[in-house]
């Protein structure tokens, strides 16, 4: 990489992991749920509703964005919660949106 003269060290495993990580984020529905965190933790039933998009195909989302470690889950009773992984991802998003925004 150039930029500041530097070369990046990076090994070949983090790099397919950084592209599965985009891949996962490249989904609007995805991206959709994960702004939807940005504001703390929400039921399932809540992002279906905040994105206009059937529960069960918000659960298949979040099962690809938890795998990804993009979201974290915990069950409470028969309802399941998602928040963000960690502030990381609130960052790529950001950074991604503001990119795209100038």
């Amino acid at each position: 990489m150039t930029g500041t003269g530097e070369e990046l060290q990076v090994h070949t495993e983090e790099v397919e992991v950084l592209a599965e990580l985009f891949h996962q984020m490249a989904d609007p529905t995805r991206l959709l749920l994960l702004m939807s965190m940005f504001s703390g933790e929400k039921c399932v039933c809540e992002l279906a509703e905040k994105t206009d998009v059937s529960v069960s195909a918000v659960s298949h989302q979040l099962r690809s964005l938890r795998t990804a470690r993009l979201v974290r889950s915990r069950k409470k009773g028969r309802h399941v919660f998602y928040r963000l992984d960690d502030d990381h991802v609130k960052d790529l998003v950001s950074k991604g949106l503001e990119h795209v925004r100038e």
